[in-house]
């Protein structure tokens, strides 16, 4: 039985065109889409993952989303709440929307939508896609960054996110 995902396929304007296996998305270097959620804790770190060594994109980078492909028929909303359940085992966490962009380098060519949630609770890595991960400053991560490989598209992700002069910590309520 094949349990390989099947993917959201896309053009060059996000118009949804199609679907593939995950391995022909990834072999063809098919425009697809994809969520990437920067996980705030109440202090305004941001949590920051090590993805595995054998993820087929990035493997062994750092990682400032939480986050993976839209698949066949779900939203970027649905994908979002999704990923991040199972890669952090984060559920029911309000997710707050910012906006799309278009990602392209050598292998990768994605329509992300970006979001933010605060959690402060505990977190449950998937050990098949996530290596170790923790909430630091904002500065640490950017100082970091300029030392080890962080994935290209995240770091796009958090500098687009910083500069539009968004808060760091998203509104939240009956924070106490």
């Amino acid at each position: 039985m094949n349990t390989e995902e099947v993917v959201t396929i896309v053009d060059e304007e996000n118009n949804v065109v199609g679907s593939a296996l995950r391995s022909q998305m990834r072999s063809g270097g098919l425009p697809h889409r994809a969520t990437y959620v920067l996980v705030f804790n109440s202090k305004g770190h941001l949590f920051v993952q090590k993805r595995t060594r054998t993820k087929d994109i990035y493997p062994g980078y750092s990682d400032v989303a939480t986050g993976g492909v839209v698949l066949s028929g779900e939203s970027y909303e649905t994908a979002a709440a999704r990923e991040l359940g199972e890669e952090l085992g984060v559920h029911g966490a309000p997710l707050t929307a910012h906006f799309d962009f278009y990602h392209k380098d050598a292998g990768n060519r994605v329509w992300g939508r970006v979001f933010t949630c605060v959690h402060d609770g505990a977190i449950e890595l998937q050990e098949e896609e996530v290596e170790s991960g923790a909430f630091y400053p904002i500065p640490d991560i950017l100082e970091h960054c300029c030392r080890v490989p962080y994935t290209p598209d995240g770091l796009y992700v958090l500098r687009r996110f910083l500069s539009q002069g968004t808060p760091t910590i998203p509104a939240q309520d009956n924070i106490g």
